[in-house]
């Protein structure tokens, strides 16, 4: 990767659907070789796939919160991972180190809806002795979610 595919990935990351066109021009590239250069990025697993950014306000998801997981045990992360998985309000989950387990990022329409989620993260998924949880009041830096 050099120089000019990181450019071509800071312009797929500020906006998924820009054109091959409009990157070229900005690159100095043709739109078919920002094309290759995408499509060689892509095969090669750095960049992910394109999804849509959606506004959680607009969705109806008032409630953000950050989740610490404290397991009595042990438990794979593929287990958590999955077990997780089985749960829609979890938007992003990762083991960590420290005295936690793993994190939860968990967007809800309300209160109510949260607590549900935190139930059934206590509840269905293996070993969990406990969570604890921090409610975000404001973003502060949102840089790859829109």
């Amino acid at each position: 990767m050099d120089d000019v595919d990181r450019r071509i990935i800071d312009h797929l990351v500020r906006d998924g659907r820009a054109g091959y066109a409009r990157i070229a021009a900005d690159v100095g590239l043709s739109a078919p070789a920002v094309k290759r250069r995408v499509d060689r990025l892509v095969a090669d697993g750095v960049v992910k796939g394109f999804t849509a950014v959606v506004d959680p306000d607009l969705m109806g998801w008032a409630v953000e919160a950050y989740v610490e997981v404290h397991c009595r045990g042990t438990i794979t992360p593929e287990a958590l991972g999955s077990a997780f998985a089985r749960i829609p309000e979890i938007h992003a989950a990762a083991t960590v180190s420290g005295q936690a387990d793993a994190i939860l990022r968990i967007v809800a329409r309300d209160v109510r809806d949260l607590e549900r989620a935190l139930e059934r993260v206590r509840t269905e998924v293996d070993n969990v002795d406990h969570t604890d949880t921090a409610i975000v009041l404001s973003r502060l830096i949102d840089r790859y979610t829109g």
